[in-house]
């Protein structure tokens, strides 16, 4: 069969040495990259079977390197994008798909300190400053409340009535007009019964006459609106009664009580 195919003897050997290394690189190529293709393959099974023929063209060898270079390139750019690819769903697949809240976020939020507003402050009220005063002076009182006036100072009967006359019922206190000391407490036989005289260190005395009894003795000290007797009809005296006096400057000095009491604020209907 060989005798029917002409061949220069010049490329018998380079011909046949051609074939036996592009065939076993074929062979090896094609197992390694089995994957490029039903083209490549195709090419590879023609060079394989036609191994009957004498002679392979040098442009078909070279052909088959570039494509299993180019099969090779692509197998292995595809192995490294697939690797890629896999990286890269690892990173973007989360750990779980429950989000755990931070280990430094409390379950509850709690307001900062400086959330929290400050609780208002009440004003405190200034205190009122104390300044000393002096005492107002003792004032002058009527010494019998709400009683009737029957007889005012004058002359009456012939003779001077030295005081004024203020008629309740027998029994009702009798006050101290103003501070002072008591200088008598008792009956001294002239007439006016049981009496007390107040002396008020200002040059000015009261007498509280025909009192049913008295209720201070003598040296007590007294203040205004203090009761120091009872209302009685002791001494000469037609009936329930306090005969009030003012002296002035001395004992048995008086004077008209209605004008001296008005000039201190109390108005008597004399």
């Amino acid at each position: 069969m060989q005798h029917g195919i002409p061949r220069s003897t010049r490329n018998i050997a380079p011909a046949r040495h051609r074939r036996r290394a592009s065939t076993r690189l074929r062979v090896l190529r094609t197992t390694a990259v089995a994957v490029a293709g039903v083209t490549l393959a195709g090419v590879v099974v023609a060079a394989v079977t036609g191994g009957s023929h004498d002679t392979a063209p040098t442009g078909a060898v070279d052909i088959d390197r570039q494509a299993g270079a180019e099969a090779s390139a692509r197998a292995e750019a595809a192995a490294r994008a697939e690797a890629a690819a896999r990286a890269g769903r690892s990173v973007r697949t989360p750990a779980s798909t429950s989000p755990t809240p931070s280990a430094s976020v409390s379950a509850t939020a709690q307001p900062s300190a400086s959330a929290v507003p400050k609780a208002m402050t009440k004003p405190t009220a200034a205190e009122p400053t104390l300044t000393k005063t002096t005492a107002p002076a003792p004032a002058w009182v009527t010494p019998m409340t709400d009683a009737a006036i029957t007889s005012c100072y004058g002359p009456r009967w012939g003779v001077l009535h030295a005081g004024i006359d203020f008629a309740m019922p027998a029994g009702t206190p009798v006050r101290a007009a103003y501070d002072g000391t008591v200088t008598k407490a008792s009956d001294a036989g002239d007439g006016y019964g049981i009496s007390v005289v107040v002396d008020h260190g200002n040059g000015y005395l009261t007498h509280y006459a025909h009192l049913s009894t008295a209720k201070v003795g003598l040296g007590a000290q007294v203040a205004a609106g203090d009761t120091i007797g009872l209302e009685g009809s002791t001494g000469d005296s037609t009936g329930p009664h306090l005969h009030f006096e003012v002296h002035q400057g001395q004992l048995w000095n008086q004077i008209d009580p209605a004008p001296f009491l008005r000039a201190r604020g109390i108005d008597l209907a004399c």
